[in-house]
């Protein structure tokens, strides 16, 4: 009981580090008066050394939160002045931004700032961070080193870094600034603070801190009312505290206030733990023996705010069971996933991973290859296998080496997350041994596996679900099947960007699915919106067409000028000006790559692809950035020339706006 909800309620902490909150940037000890310390988590303030800046009046407060809020990020002029006047500007509106920046620049010289920290960049205005410190940004930074401590097993580590990060709020975003845009913005900060409190008060369990936590746990339940995840964390916390009534009566109250805000019930979180509590299981109480997480080189997997749900993958968890049967007979195995970016790779290992851990009595090993090098890898297992640096061989091949002798022998499972390539692959995998491999990758592998699986979107049904789960309060099931149904439907029925559609419906409790629905509707605003919900979104898609080769790269962006549905090859030749059979082998390494599907072939032999939507937004995004008009028109003009010559019965593309 205390496993499942522990794995529901995200991993953090607090306490008194003696080492950085975050890797230390220029000047991170004390600023000198020529760079600034901005500050947003509160009232804005602008500080330089121990001087406060005056930054003027409420235009220029709203263009430098605005600014703040995306440092290092062009802030579009129109999104100033939708931010400044929401929805009714006067015709002066352009204008008088750029007085509010001239005011701004000159209030920052006068405050002895020498360089220029707000830069014209088309189309509006970026805030350029340098050596200056925005508090927003040493948050996440804070949360995400907790994270990864938490993850590597230095529980106490993690909740002192977690302290600090949470400890440089000062009250309510921007609570002194009135804008509808800075509040929804303000609205996501305040719930990636209360989930990385969350984070804490787990971590604060795990290390049997169990009566600190009330007090605060008390004012953020009385906050949050419907907030399930901190509620099952001060109930615990009571019942380990030896105050069983106050855990119960905690329920009570949360039946109370649900049927009387929401008209549901509390979900199952609190229900099993209420369940577990009546029944005094041991389980809720702290154990030397719990099982940690898997023992973890890098990060694991970045779930989105809420709760942490799996649904669905029936079949392909049955599938990857056939690991189990060759591991409890002594056999090596080797299981690989492949999959499109954000389509649920890594929650799927991890998932099974974590019910398959019986069978490995020698232990689970994880690296994340997205986010360590793969020279690095070898190190990074070797040092989770028990190995100082001063015992790891020096040479790379060595290492490899090292590491295969030591796993050969051994009942244990290695996960290798976002293998890049074949090479990294035969690297890492041994060629025999008893140890079970389980690797992940946006690309199609060579790799002789026993288990391959090529993860396809999730059902509509199961897509439904996991919307349910992620947002608690009811909204889905209040909104309808048919909502939830087109809602999943323009998320692709994509685990991660659900979960981004997820984020914002808890992050604005007062939106309803048809708001929800009516934003991701328009096509020209569908991404930015989920990217709002979930920045791990646009780092995936960013992965995907990062990590192909220019020929590749190139089409793939261009397919973005055409309607993605049903492309037939003669559209990509067209679109790059060059012969079938090239056009068709870049086109498969696009399917190799996880980027394109194949839907059918014609009646010429010619095969016809088709392109996600979410992946054809992307494509449809990175063309404008990329190419200029001229390039995009004359490419369009060879699709508009080979429609009129071919024969092809396929449907003409659509083409896009080129504006």
């Amino acid at each position: 009981m205390l496993q499942a909800m522990t794995a529901l309620l995200p991993v953090s902490g607090r306490g008194n580090a003696a080492g950085p909150l975050y890797p230390r940037e220029q000047g991170d000890n004390v600023l000198d008066e020529e760079h600034f310390d901005f500050r947003v988590l509160g009232p804005l303030e602008v500080w330089a050394g121990s001087r406060r800046v005056e930054i003027g009046g409420p235009r220029q407060r709203i263009v430098l939160a605005m600014l703040l809020l995306a440092p290092d990020r062009v802030v579009s002029i129109d999104q100033l002045v939708e931010a400044v006047w929401n929805g009714r500007p006067p015709a002066t509106s352009r204008t008088q931004i750029a007085i509010c920046v001239a005011s701004l620049r000159k209030a920052f010289q006068a405050a002895g700032c020498t360089e220029k920290v707000i830069v014209t960049a088309a189309p509006g205005y970026l805030l350029r961070r340098g050596g200056h410190r925005v508090d927003s940004v040493r948050f996440a930074s804070g949360v995400e080193a907790a994270q990864t401590l938490a993850q590597r097993g230095d529980t106490g580590a993690s909740a002192d870094l977690l302290g600090q990060a949470l400890a440089l709020w000062r009250g309510p975003v921007l609570t002194d600034i009135s804008s509808p845009v800075i509040e929804t913005e303000a609205a996501l900060l305040e719930h990636r603070r209360l989930t990385a409190y969350e984070q804490y008060a787990t971590l604060q369990l795990q290390l049997g801190r169990h009566r600190e936590i009330i007090a605060e746990l008390t004012t953020l339940v009385s906050d949050q009312p419907l907030w399930e995840q901190a509620r099952a964390a001060l109930m615990l916390a009571h019942y380990r505290s030896g105050h069983r009534s106050e855990a119960l009566s905690l329920f009570r109250q949360a039946q109370r206030v649900f049927r009387e805000e929401i008209g549901l019930e509390p979900g199952r979180v609190l229900q099993d733990l209420h369940t577990a509590i009546l029944q005094e299981t041991s389980g809720l109480m702290p154990a030397s023996d719990t099982p940690g997480p898997l023992s973890a080189g890098t990060a694991l997997p970045e779930l989105p705010p809420g709760a942490v749900s799996f649904v669905g993958r029936d079949r392909e968890l049955n599938a990857l069971d056939t690991l189990l049967r060759r591991a409890r007979g002594g056999a090596s195995a080797i299981g690989l996933l492949v999959g499109r970016p954000g389509i649920g790779k890594t929650a799927l290992a991890l998932h099974w991973a974590r019910g398959a851990a019986e069978a490995f009595p020698d232990g689970q090993l994880y690296v994340d290859l997205k986010r360590t090098d793969i020279a690095d890898a070898p190190t990074v297992l070797l040092r989770a296998l028990g190995m100082s640096d001063a015992q790891i061989p020096k040479s790379h091949q060595d290492r490899l080496k090292e590491f295969h002798r030591r796993v050969e022998d051994r009942r244990m499972l290695v996960i290798l997350d976002g293998v890049p390539d074949d090479t990294a692959a035969h690297e890492l995998v041994p060629v025999a041994g008893s140890c079970c491999f389980l690797l992940t990758s946006c690309r199609v592998l060579a790799i002789a596996a026993q288990v391959r699986l090529r993860l396809r979107e999730l059902r509509p049904a199961e897509a439904v679900a996991l919307l349910g789960f992620l947002v608690s309060d009811g909204t889905v099931e209040e909104g309808g099947l048919a909502a939830a149904n087109e809602l999943a439907a323009l998320c692709d029925y994509l685990p991660l960007a659900l979960s981004a559609a997820a984020a914002r419906l808890v992050a604005k409790p007062h939106w309803r699915l048809p708001h929800l629905l009516a934003r991701l509707s328009d096509p020209r605003h569908r991404l930015e919106e989920l990217y709002t919900g979930a920045p791990t979104l646009r780092t995936a898609l960013l992965s995907g067409y990062g990590a192909l080769p220019p020929a590749a790269a190139e089409l793939y962006v261009r397919l973005g000028l055409i309607d993605g549905e049903r492309i037939p090859v003669w559209a990509a030749q067209a679109l790059l000006d060059t012969d079938p059979m090239d056009a068709q082998g870049l086109l498969e390494e696009l399917v190799d790559a996880t980027l394109l599907e194949v839907t059918d072939a014609g009646t010429d032999g010619w095969f016809r692809y088709r392109l996600p939507s979410l992946l054809a937004l992307h494509a449809e995004e990175t063309v404008h950035a990329v190419e200029d008009a001229a390039q995009r028109g004359a490419a369009l003009e060879r699709v508009m020339a080979a429609s009129a010559d071919t024969g092809d019965s396929a449907p003409i593309p659509a083409l896009r706006s080129v504006c």
